[in-house]
């Protein structure tokens, strides 16, 4: 054991600031742990330090607790004190799954450990936990043992309430929670049999007990309007209450922006900037203007909102903007990052009224290339709020009489500002052919829209397509969010980046085989550039099956996240890229903006103007990040996006589930877009609505599940089933409480592998790819569905998850280089199924 420290507390200035008897920082802490490399007892570490004051050795203790609570060190059951590491043990959390088992996922991104349903009697998932390697199980997998539980992730819980055998039970609508959670009768309020409710945990579980909790909101039953959004919200964890700080703070600005805030701004309200956005738009970050030069080439403006100028660092409105992180879009409904004076007020760059922003301005050249760019702060006046649609009937050329008698109509509504908007359209022509020039990936993708009818069900779903209005705003917002990425780069300070790395490269080698026998190629080796993923892109042009295929690419990238390390952005092509463009709704683009107001104020140069009038600003004030902080932003932000995208996904799928109700027996034509060892995902063309087709409902054969080339083949009939092949369907059952639509197989219209030598023109269903995968598999067997499903007995539901009983076949998986085996033998009942995970419609900008 080391007797003396091998160096000083780097952070001892800082503790002197903070107490009046300072005490070593935790960083010195973990220091000295590493440098003893075994457990030492609180005194001994004190004596180790030389603190001999009674305050000082009791500070220590209580920061060594503290540190303990944290997960940084541990205290053992003799009382000493020493890094997880040196005690076999690692950080991390727990991944549950409804049947009961689960995993730890270690922090350090060690490999995962599989948990049995005896380990997770105790644990909810989510849980922070410290665990050791156990073993291995049966089946050669690392098994975990969880020694402490840190933090547990449920205070509160979202489910159905259940009043059974004389007592209540309340069943989580997380589909990772296995636990009952009991619910004494004096803690059961007013709710009633089968409503959904919010339950406060008052015992967590163990070995030998369940978790008990007390009812505290009942949010209603299945026929309640807005229910579906009301529990996601809360199984999700998604901030939705303002707390009474942040109204205070809200309410203390003004409606319209004052005379005081114009100082040191550059005053560009008699530029006409106009805000595009889709009809339905509240909240209006961006506002554009391109200036043609006669020699050749652009100056393109683009305006955004200056949130940083109101949400000041460590105010109850920055806290609860980081817990939020972003905006969470719903099907008409919307929680907002900021409160709705701010997202829809202050902030929001509505028509003929002034409103402060950060400028990006950029020269472009005559061939598309950004040759300069510089950012301050401004003054707008926007010219008018447009939609995507109105800029497209005004700079599109017009086919039909119809068309071109609305182009007539809008271009005399905006006729002062038709010449401003051509200049962004030939604009948008040169940086697009730029950004194509460069191989950058370019996904076709359709998006829907629920449109409600009353008591919000409902009417109908219908494709959104992008017009080159929608692109026009993208290159825009491309131009500028890259300049920021370059100045952030060139400043050297810690920021934010929008990364996304290339291909994974364990998915890559089946992304190529399943393309071969399409008879497509993926060039440029273990490690193929954007512009080799464009290349297939290119050869799928005109095929049926082209947005399938594009799935396929997208599920071979990795996801796209914020971190602090630039290294570049694989999908748009850029090496370096930032999100700067939308600070009302994303909290990392609020960031960025404070590093630059940052730069504007104190460190004026060839990219940033300081104006007359504008005060320097301390970094501790606007921007007191290093790295550390950055690291552990960008980890809040991106897992709080990734949040959102399920909370909405979870409700689309509900929605979708109440509103295929009355269609239970209409048959439909679909298109596979998955392929499990356990059926096909098939989206039914026209309603955009996707349903499995177990593989009890194929025919009464052997199916061998190839995971290569997507496809389940018969042994006997020799039917094979491939990823984009066109079937008739039959909807047989929908299932509202785990959000799942069973379908049954009819027959095949047309295989996939036809659509390498067809052009004909797509037709089919074009959201596959904005789908969510997972419908993952259950080990238990369904028992028989009631007829009538509204109120299921909670064991029985539990069993089946209101499934019916189907009479079964057998899959073997392949895997490359192996043929595939079957299973001997007939199963009675088929496990059931959770949706899939939707993969992003493209590569996250």
């Amino acid at each position: 054991m080391s007797k003396t420290p091998k160096s000083k507390d780097p952070h001892a200035k800082r503790e002197a600031e903070n107490y009046a008897n300072p005490i070593p920082s935790r960083e010195y802490i973990i220091q000295l742990l590493e440098q003893i490399g075994e457990p030492i007892g609180h005194l001994a570490l004190c004596e180790q330090m030389k603190l001999t004051g009674e305050e000082q050795i009791e500070a220590l203790r209580r920061r060594l607790i503290a540190m303990s609570r944290d997960g940084q060190i541990i205290s053992n059951r003799r009382g000493l004190f020493g890094l997880p590491a040196h005690m076999d043990l690692l950080k991390g959390r727990i991944q549950g799954n409804k049947d009961g088992y689960g995993f730890f996922i270690p922090e350090d991104g060690s490999g995962d450990m599989f948990l049995g349903t005896r380990e997770m009697e105790k644990l909810f998932d989510g849980d922070e936990v410290l665990a050791r390697h156990s073993g291995f199980d049966n089946r050669g997998r690392r098994e975990g043992m969880v020694v402490e539980i840190l933090k547990r992730r449920f205070e509160q819980i979202v489910g159905r309430y259940y009043r059974e055998d004389g007592f209540g039970i309340l069943v989580p609508d997380s589909k990772r929670v296995s636990h009952e959670i009991m619910i004494p009768d004096q803690h059961a309020g007013n709710a009633k049999d089968g409503q959904f409710v919010v339950a406060e945990i008052t015992e967590y579980p163990s070995r030998r007990r369940k978790a008990i909790a007390k009812i505290v909101e009942v949010l209603g039953d299945s026929t309640t309007p807005g229910l579906e959004i009301e529990v996601a919200v809360r199984s999700h964890d998604i901030p939705h209450v303002w707390p009474s700080a942040v109204e205070k703070e809200t309410n203390r600005f003004s409606e319209e922006v004052g005379e005081a805030d114009l100082q040191g701004r550059a005053d560009l309200r008699d530029i006409p900037f106009v805000t595009i956005d889709g009809e339905d738009a509240k909240d209006f970050d961006d506002a554009v203007f391109a200036r043609r030069h006669q020699e050749g080439g652009w100056t393109l403006f683009v305006a955004i909102a200056d949130v940083s100028h109101y949400v000041k660092i460590g105010s109850a409105l920055d806290e609860e903007a980081i817990a939020r992180a972003t905006s969470v879009y719903f099907p008409g409904h919307v929680i907002p990052m900021l409160p709705e004076k701010l997202s829809n007020g202050l902030c929001s760059l509505k028509p003929k009224v002034d409103r402060l922003t950060m400028v990006c301005e950029m020269e472009i050249s005559a061939s598309g290339e950004m040759t300069d760019y510089s950012f301050y702060e401004a003054v707008i006046h926007s010219h008018a709020r447009m939609t995507y649609n109105e800029v497209s009937d005004i700079v599109e050329p017009a086919q039909s009489d119809a068309q071109k008698s609305i182009q007539a109509t809008i271009k005399k509504r905006h006729e002062s500002l038709i010449e401003h908007f051509e200049n962004l359209y030939s604009l948008f022509h040169a940086l697009r052919a730029v950004r194509d020039s460069g191989g950058a990936m370019d996904f076709d993708t359709t998006e829907t829209r629920i449109v409600f009818g009353e008591d919000r069900k409902i009417r109908e779903i219908v494709p959104v397509y992008r017009n080159d209005a929608h692109r026009l705003i993208e290159e825009c917002m491309l131009c500028a969010n890259v300049a920021a990425a370059r100045l952030l780069e060139d400043s050297k300070l810690p920021a934010l980046y929008r990364v996304h790395e290339g291909p994974n490269p364990d998915k890559l080698e089946n992304l190529r085989m399943f393309l071969k026998e399409l008879d497509l190629h993926l060039p440029g080796g273990d490690k193929p550039e954007p512009a080799d993923y464009q290349y297939v892109l290119k050869q799928m042009a005109g095929r049926p099956d082209r947005i399938l295929l594009q799935t396929m690419l997208i599920r071979s990238l990795m996801q796209a996240v914020y971190q602090p390390e630039n290294l570049g952005h694989f999908g748009l092509g850029y090496e370096a890229y930032a999100h700067f463009t939308s600070p009302i709704r994303r909290y990392p683009d609020l960031l960025v903006h404070r590093a630059i107001r940052y730069l504007v104020r104190n460190k004026p140069g060839p990219h940033v103007k300081k104006h007359s009038g504008a005060a320097d600003l301390a970094k501790k004030v606007i921007y007191p990040f290093d790295l550390k902080d950055m690291i552990e932003l960008g980890e809040i932000c991106s897992t709080s996006e990734r949040r959102a995208d399920a909370a909405s996904y979870s409700v689309i799928d509900a929605l979708k589930c109440e509103y295929m109700q009355d269609r239970v027996g209409d048959e439909f034509v679909g298109t596979v877009t998955s392929v499990t060892s356990f059926g096909l995902f098939v989206e039914l063309n026209e309603i955009y609505v996707e349903g499995l087709v177990h593989i009890s409902e194929l025919s009464n054969d052997y199916y061998h599940f190839d995971p290569v080339h997507h496809s389940l083949s018969g042994e006997r009939s020799q039917k094979t089933y491939r990823l984009g092949d066109s079937v008739e369907v039959k909807v047989v059952r929908v299932d509202l409480n785990d959000k799942k639509i069973d379908l049954q197989m009819i027959g095949l219209k047309q295989s996939s592998k036809k659509f390498g030598k067809s052009k004909a023109k797509h037709t089919d269903s074009k959201k596959a790819q904005s789908k969510k995968e997972k419908y993952a598999k259950k080990k238990t067997d369904s028992a028989k569905k009631p007829k009538s499903s509204k109120k299921s007995k909670h064991k029985k539901r539990q069993a089946n998850s209101e499934s019916k009983s189907r009479k079964g076949t057998t899959t073997a998986t392949k895997t490359p280089g192996k043929k595939a085996s079957a299973v001997s033998g007939k199963p009675k009942k088929k496990p059931s199924a959770r949706r899939r995970k939707k993969p992003n419609a493209k590569p996250q900008a």
